[in-house]
């Protein structure tokens, strides 16, 4: 996809015990957007420290930086990645992002990146998200901002901040879909092998990770089974006979292992069966709601606008798009 003309500069900060991920996810989207439009400038990206010395990982790679923070100004993307960064930030990090944050285009957040965000001010009053774990300890040291700790990212305004880890090349993504429309962005995340773009307001947690695994391998295979059959009976009599337990006992045993009860685990299951389908086929809402076990449309309907906010045509046409290749263009 060529004509993309409009550049714009990312800045990204690192620092000791940085999360490798958090910088070189985002960054392996910008890239890709370049490679998309034939113009490796489309996103000029340069990396940062406070000093401009090499930095370790968390996981102990080293990163040698294009340059110091001191010769940087603000950028139209000042990307903050997590890490180890909690507690003793550095002053003179803080003290630039104050001066230099509110002057950037879009001030991005990856992961634990919000607390030096937090940190610095630059949250207070505003929504924002981090990673599921920290969540309580950031409420606790930063009252003054709207902490909603479930989306995979949230923007207010200029300013935007992510969830663990991955959620750094969702909210990457975002940014480009914004810049360079929804074809160049699902283009890379299908080169990229990701689940094409999470929306902002998707939970971090699938049902399956959110749920607990069973302890006894019955019900453990059962959780399998049904994430591989969302259209068959999903009942707690027809799941209970599969498991071999009698239907009060089962549901019992499946909401003391499982953590939630067997109904609310399937919802999870095959509202993301169907999230699957609109997004990576061709399939009509009809087929899908069908192939998902919801039976018609609009119980299908019901389900998506209770837990997302938006009916599964809107759906579709929002997060599926045909897209070239990276390696056509």
């Amino acid at each position: 996809m060529r004509g993309m003309t409009s550049r714009r500069t990312v800045l990204i900060i690192l620092y000791e015990g940085v999360q490798s991920l958090d910088v070189t996810g985002p960054l392996e989207v910008f890239h890709g957007a370049g490679v998309l439009a034939g113009d490796p400038g489309t996103y000029r990206v340069r990396t940062a420290t406070v000093d401009g010395a090499p930095v370790r990982t968390g996981s102990g790679l080293r990163l040698a930086p294009d340059t110091a923070l001191g010769e940087c100004g603000a950028a139209d993307i000042v990307l903050v990645p997590g890490g180890d960064c909690m507690t003793g930030a550095d002053p003179r990090l803080l003290d630039w992002l104050r001066r230099n944050g509110p002057r950037a285009g879009r001030l991005v957040s990856v992961c634990t990146g919000a607390f030096l965000l937090a940190a610095a001010g630059l949250l207070d009053g505003r929504r924002a998200t981090t990673h599921w774990a920290f969540c309580e300890d950031f409420a606790r040291r930063y009252p003054a901002v709207r902490l909603d700790p479930e989306p995979v990212f949230v923007r207010d305004g200029a300013v935007a901040t992510s969830a663990g880890v991955t959620a750094g090349i969702d909210l990457a993504l975002a940014l480009v879909e914004e810049d360079h429309g929804r074809r160049t962005a699902l283009a890379i995340a299908r080169h990229l092998v990701v689940f094409l773009r999470r929306p902002g307001n998707q939970r971090q947690f699938s049902t399956q990770l959110a749920a607990q695994t069973a302890d006894r391998p019955t019900l453990r295979d059962l959780q399998h089974w049904i994430a591989e059959h969302p259209g068959a009976d999903l009942g707690v009599e027809a799941l209970a006979a599969r498991a071999g337990l009698s239907p009060r006992h089962f549901a019992r045993a499946f909401r003391a292992e499982v953590g939630t009860t067997p109904g609310r685990y399937v919802e999870g299951v095959r509202l993301e069966a169907a999230r699957r389908l609109l997004e990576e086929t061709g399939q009509g809402v009809e087929e899908v709601s069908r192939a998902c076990g919801y039976g018609t449309p609009e119980a299908m309907r019901r389900a998506f606008v209770r837990a997302l906010g938006t009916a599964p045509a809107e759906y579709r046409r929002r997060f599926r798009s045909p897209a070239p290749s990276l390696a056509t263009t």
